[in-house]
């Protein structure tokens, strides 16, 4: 059974600072600057408005409160982060102009977030990717990335209710620290990798363990590596980590999975997730219709999402 992913804004940074893709993602992400871009942090969203829920909209968040819709700053600009990404530095440029006018801010209260990445080529899973999850598990640390995937269908937006699955009565939480390729590259190095990310979000990987470990041959088919991670379920912390817990980096896992397929703009890594998940707890725990799930991030954002 897929696992449902979910995502927050996604970030474009030079440095993370305090801030879903359920498999579900954060609503934004933040975005660092490509190798030589200039140095400003945006956060970047994509958006319906209130008054048209069928045209997706790109935006950057200006504060708590609205955000600067760049398809009105400049209507050349495409209606996707996934092409937006495309374009490179030209797009990431008209986004800076568009932050410094300031004008054509929509209100929070006026727009429904969706996932930063909604279309993504490829989405890139990391298991079994934390110290404290390894230990939580008895088992031994990985010496190379354990990699899976996840399709690109099941990504909801950061406020979307999640389906709980009728096949399953083990579904679990796991709050992840996600990744947006922002240039297309192959054999990367792992010192240039990280000219080859976009930004940061935050997700949560929704997981069916009974559908993972009895079924179907397993599921197999800012300084973002020390950052608060965390995952509340009913106002409860249930999972409470830093990324520092991290086995292998982003730079290491750029440069390992550009060995073998190309990475396109808009391709999306979950890191994986730290110890805390339900499946391991004593006696284990599962979500139910009712349960309210929140997976956080420091400095990047926070998904919050309801089981039904």
């Amino acid at each position: 059974m897929q696992a449902l992913v979910q995502a927050t804004p996604f970030v474009h940074l030079v440095r993370l600072r305090p801030g879903s893709i359920c498999s579900q993602g954060s609503y934004c992400f933040q975005v660092r600057p490509l190798s030589g871009s200039k140095s400003l942090r945006m956060r970047l969203i994509q958006f319906l408005t209130t008054g048209n829920q069928s045209g997706v909209r790109l935006g950057v968040e200006k504060d708590g409160w609205s955000v600067i819709d760049l398809n009105s700053f400049d209507s050349s600009l495409p209606r996707t982060m996934k092409e937006f990404l495309e374009i490179g530095e030209t797009a990431l440029e008209t986004a800076r102009r568009a932050v410094d006018c300031g004008k054509h801010a929509v209100c929070h209260s006026e727009i429904t977030l969706l996932s930063p990445i909604t279309n993504p080529d490829k989405v890139v899973c990391i298991g079994m990717n934390y110290m404290d999850h390894c230990l939580e598990q008895n088992i031994a640390v990985p010496k190379e990335p354990v990699i899976f995937s996840k399709f690109g269908s099941s990504i909801i937006g950061p406020y979307s209710d999640i389906i709980h699955p009728e096949e399953s009565n083990e579904v679990d939480w796991e709050v992840e620290l996600a990744f947006v390729i922002g240039k297309k590259g192959k054999h990367i190095k792992k010192e240039e990798a990280m000219g080859y990310v976009a930004g940061f979000t935050v997700a949560h990987d929704v997981s069916a363990r009974d559908w993972q470990m009895k079924r179907n041959g397993k599921q197999w088919l800012l300084d973002p590596h020390n950052l608060g991670i965390r995952c509340r379920v009913n106002e409860e912390i249930m999972q409470d980590s830093n990324t520092n817990q991290l086995i292998f980096k982003t730079e290491e896992l750029v440069a390992w999975v550009s060995q073998f397929v190309t990475l396109n703009p808009g391709d999306v890594f979950l890191t994986g997730t730290p110890s805390g998940v339900g499946v391991f707890r004593k006696p284990p725990v599962f979500l139910k219709r009712g349960d309210t799930v929140e997976c956080e991030i420091d400095e990047i954002g926070t998904l919050r999402n309801t089981v039904i």
